[in-house]
């Protein structure tokens, strides 16, 4: 915890869980055993020990939007995120400037002082120790060996009212001079030192410490000191038969400690009058429980604890809170793009519904202030905004034709770039069909994502473009591609790339209507990608030398890495073809030149599709035939600037 904002994020969320437990508790509280008592505060303990929102995740509310809310609402800040690495506070080294930042101060020196306070008790309990007088052990030795029980070294000591064990590494029990201790004492406290007991109040302490200013969890940790004494007594009054249980309940009235109380790493409690008389109405109802609640007890507490240490993700609002703009940006940063490919569906669907919101959940902190401040005045994330003229786009975007990333290529260790490519209702005005095969009209911009810490997020790299071409899996010849070119004889081989991806965002179709797209964003979504490759050829010879090539065939296999050059098929007769799934091609064809423009020969095309990320060929592997005898045996190599748009 580094401010005020994230330990009000741990401590809320620890209360949410102390709340529940609490009413769980009064629930159940004849029907489980004290050892369930005691166990299901490991819940709490477990929820305070992680942090709180930990990969934008929270636990019973969503804490973390409560208080961005707060943030946003206070101080006006957009462009930060409540975060808890470790749920201790960490120091600050910069002056505090702000109130939360004084808060903040004033907190760590809360969780200071009481730390020292409780230090001070027990170094002082320590010294008290060092003065008393080693004890008599015989009757210690002897209650132990009865029960079969660990000991430890035993001092009397001036001043105590009654016995306690003190240390958890080298623990010590400690005996009132002057007095005998009653076997039934002795046995509570070695029950303590058995089972670490100490730990536990050391525990205990350490969360009332780093949560002096919750009274929620400041009650929490002293019922959680009461179930462990009444865990402790039930110990006891399993080992005890007939008068002797009776007659522990008298014993407990003198075992309250009140000069040593609480002393961390000790069993001395100061349990007052009303928790001694729960104790003893415990006791009065004692009953050995079945074996099987034990079972019952463990899957309660799996139950509790599975879901509150997974935690739940927040849910995309597909419709804003109408009226709040300030809870639509607070929530919305909430949200987390936890992969690149949600990250780039997130900021496509946020350009589709012109939805500032959307854009706040994968846009960068640092535009997150510019950002509020336009939404706050008009929540509506315009074509302008967006870098797009109005005037020359009439009709806009078609949300339900979707969104295709071109030419997806990993260009870090935590970043990716495309070209984001959607379909416009109509032609821009001003502009005319080129007479190519498109059928309509899209607007492109590039795009880069990359990680931010624990989320990803999208910064355009250019303006958006309109140009002709169909948005559509597979191939567009209106967008680049990557090419790949080797030169033998009189032909140049020209093999262009192509990569597709989307988050599959398509419902399932109905008897009534065909699957719609759906333009709520998937933060976590992964790609589904297709790969499309052409081979052309160029002939660039004699022209009068162009006749004596009446068939021309090539195979050819994409090569990634340093890998060796791989064997291809021979691509058979005129006018056959195949191809495999590695991506390999072959076929052969006869050159009637008249029908070819330019001088440019189809040799094949195709692709496949693939989850995730199609990674860049490094180069390609070719065999060139002309008139059915392989000719040349080739390397493709990429093209430098074969993805520029001019």
């Amino acid at each position: 915890m580094t401010d005020i904002w994230s330990f009000l994020l741990q401590t809320l969320t620890g209360s949410g869980v102390a709340a529940l437990l609490l009413v769980l508790k009064a629930m159940f509280r004849d029907k489980l055993s004290p050892r369930w008592q005691f166990a299901v505060w490991g819940v709490l303990a477990m929820v305070l020990l992680l942090p709180a929102g930990f990969q934008g995740r929270y636990v019973l509310v969503n804490w973390p939007f409560l208080v961005e809310l707060c943030r946003s609402f206070f101080i006006g800040e957009y462009g930060a995120l409540a975060r808890v690495t470790v749920p201790v506070p960490l120091p600050v080294l910069e002056a505090p400037r702000t109130l939360g930042e004084w808060l903040f101060v004033l907190y760590g020196v809360g969780v200071g002082a009481l730390l020292f306070w409780y230090v001070l008790s027990y170094v002082r309990l320590r010294l008290a120790l060092r003065q008393g007088c080693p004890a008599e052990d015989s009757r210690v030795r002897t209650v132990a060996e009865v029960y079969r029980l660990p000991v430890c070294p035993a001092v009397e000591v001036e001043g105590l009212t009654s016995a306690f064990i003190c240390g958890v590494c080298k623990p010590v029990l400690a005996l009132p001079a002057g007095r005998e201790t009653e076997d039934k004492v002795i046995l509570h406290e070695l029950l303590h030192l058995k089972y670490h007991d100490a730990a536990w109040g050391l525990l205990i302490c350490l969360f009332r410490c780093l949560h002096w200013c919750n009274p929620l969890l400041w009650y929490c940790a002293g019922r959680a000191g009461n179930d462990l004494e009444s865990l402790c007594d039930q110990r006891v009054l399993e080992r005890l038969e007939g008068e002797d249980r009776r007659d522990y309940g008298r014993i407990l009235l003198d075992m309250a400690n009140a000069r040593y109380a609480r002393v961390p790493g000790t069993s001395s409690v100061a349990n007052g009058g009303k928790n001694i008389r729960r104790r003893i109405e415990a006791i009065a109802r004692f009953k050995r429980y079945p074996a099987g609640m034990g079972l019952v007890s463990v899957c309660v507490l799996l139950v509790l604890a599975a879901p509150m240490a997974a935690g739940e993700k927040a849910p995309v609002f597909n419709r804003g809170m109408a009226g709040f703009a300030a809870a639509d940006l607070a929530y919305a940063r909430t949200v987390r793009c936890t992969t690149y490919a949600g990250a780039f569906d997130t900021y496509a669907k946020a350009v589709l519904r012109q939805r500032a919101d959307y854009r706040a959940m994968c846009a960068p902190f640092s535009e997150q202030n510019q950002l509020a401040e336009g939404y706050l005045t008009a929540p509506v994330w315009t074509w302008e905004e967006m870098g797009l003229d109005d005037e020359k786009l009439p009709n806009g975007i078609d949300p339900s034709r979707g969104y295709q990333i071109y030419n997806l290529a990993q260009v870090g260790k935590n970043a990716y770039e495309g070209l984001l490519a959607m379909t416009l209702h109509d032609i821009p005005e001003g502009m005319e069909w080129d007479g190519t095969a498109a059928t309509q009209w899209m607007v492109v911009q590039p795009l880069r994502a990359e990680k931010e810490e624990d989320r990803w997020v999208v910064i355009p790299q250019g303006e958006f473009t309109a140009m002709q071409g169909d948005v559509r899996i597979g191939g567009n010849l209106g967008l680049p591609a990557w090419e790949y070119t080797a030169t033998a004889g009189d032909f140049t081989l020209r093999m262009r790339w192509q990569t597709t991806s989307q988050v599959d965002s398509y419902g399932e179709p109905n008897w009534f209507s065909q699957s719609s797209f759906g333009t709520t964003p998937i933060p976590d979504g992964k790609f589904t990608s297709w790969f499309d490759q052409i081979l052309l050829a160029d002939y660039h010879g004699a022209p009068e030398d162009r006749d004596k090539y009446h068939s021309m065939g090539v195979a050819s296999m994409p090569m990634w890495g340093e890998e060796e050059r791989p064997e291809l098929h021979y691509p058979g007769p005129v006018g056959s073809s195949g191809s495999s799934s590695n991506g390999e091609d072959w076929g052969s064809r006869s050159l009637d030149w008249e029908h070819y423009e330019e001088n440019e020969i189809f040799l094949s095309g195709g692709g496949s599709s693939r989850e995730g990320f199609i990674e860049l060929p490094s180069a390609y592997a070719a065999d060139l035939y002309l008139n059915e005898e392989k000719v040349a045996e080739l390397t493709l190599r990429p093209v430098k600037g074969g993805m520029s748009l001019a």
